[in-house]
């Protein structure tokens, strides 16, 4: 999978690849999330990777430098988090959750000097000790395609929640 290129004011811009092809992508991630491959899952990033979920209600062009967020990890930390899971004394996790990534009304945005934007809505059900937590909202990501494979370079995930009163912490990624 090869992406072309082309320059635009000086900067060089991804273009899109097809959408079934992110579509694909973005299948895989969610099973490797429900199948706890997270080492599998970290490999997906680049090492200039953003993580984030803001808080719940907040805008697209909420800042993580300004606004609170839930999750606001760089490569380094999202690495930390991926180790710190699957480590048997993570007692929120342990034992592990089931979940279920539902992925659907998968869009190509358009691409910048940054990558590819693209965007989807999210069901996340995870089920632990006789309780079931729903997040549900949209992810907006950045692809970029690096040595023939394509990476995330930004995810951030958006809840559709005004809180988490129901839920009361994200422990798992969504």
């Amino acid at each position: 999978m090869m992406a072309d290129q082309k320059q635009v004011a000086g900067a060089k811009v991804e273009q899109p690849l097809p959408r079934a092809v992110y579509e694909d992508f973005l299948f895989e991630e969610a099973a490797m999330l429900d199948e706890w491959r997270l080492e599998e899952w970290l490999a997906l990033f680049t090492e200039e990777s953003v993580y984030e979920v803001p808080r719940a209600g907040a805008p697209d062009t909420a800042d993580s430098a300004q606004d609170l967020f839930y999750i606001a990890d760089n490569y380094f930390r999202l690495g930390h988090r991926v180790k710190r899971l699957l480590d048997k004394a993570a007692h929120a996790e342990w034992p592990r959750s089931v979940q279920s990534h539902l992925i659907s009304n998968v869009r190509v945005r358009g691409s910048d000097e940054k990558g590819v934007h693209v965007t989807c809505r999210f069901i996340t059900h995870r089920a632990k000790n006789d309780v079931i937590d729903i997040y549900a909202g949209h992810h907006n990501y950045i692809f970029r395609t690096i040595g023939g494979k394509l990476r995330i370079l930004s995810k951030r995930s958006f809840l559709a929640s005004n809180s988490l009163r129901d839920q009361g912490k994200v422990t798992i990624i969504l």
